[in-house]
């Protein structure tokens, strides 16, 4: 009986993480689209996130650019100083450098 419980604690997290791991890829599946974010010096190139909103937020917390997506390949060019940014699209959060 110990032995099964053991077991039992031994899976549990496994099972929750597959659980997880499924959820997440049926909610690509839906939205038919896998957004990708690209940095080139100071500018962000995002992909397959049309009516979406892209957040920009230094590493300080201070929000410094929003930027709604209209079409499926934008490019933004953003004016903000050289450094590390956190880049929020959706669902998607990145942590870019901006050169």
């Amino acid at each position: 009986m110990l032995l099964a419980s053991a077991l039992f604690m031994l899976t549990a997290p496994m099972s929750i993480m597959a659980y997880d791991a499924d959820q997440q890829v049926v909610e690509q599946q839906i939205d038919n689209r896998e957004i990708t974010i690209t940095v080139e010096q100071s500018t962000l190139l995002v992909n397959n996130a049309a009516g979406l909103t892209l957040e920009v937020v230094s590493l300080t917390g201070k929000q410094v650019a929003v930027v709604k997506i209209e079409s499926p390949a934008q490019r933004v060019e953003l004016s903000v100083p050289k450094g590390c940014y956190i880049v929020k699209v959706g669902k998607i959060v990145r942590k870019v450098a901006i050169r």
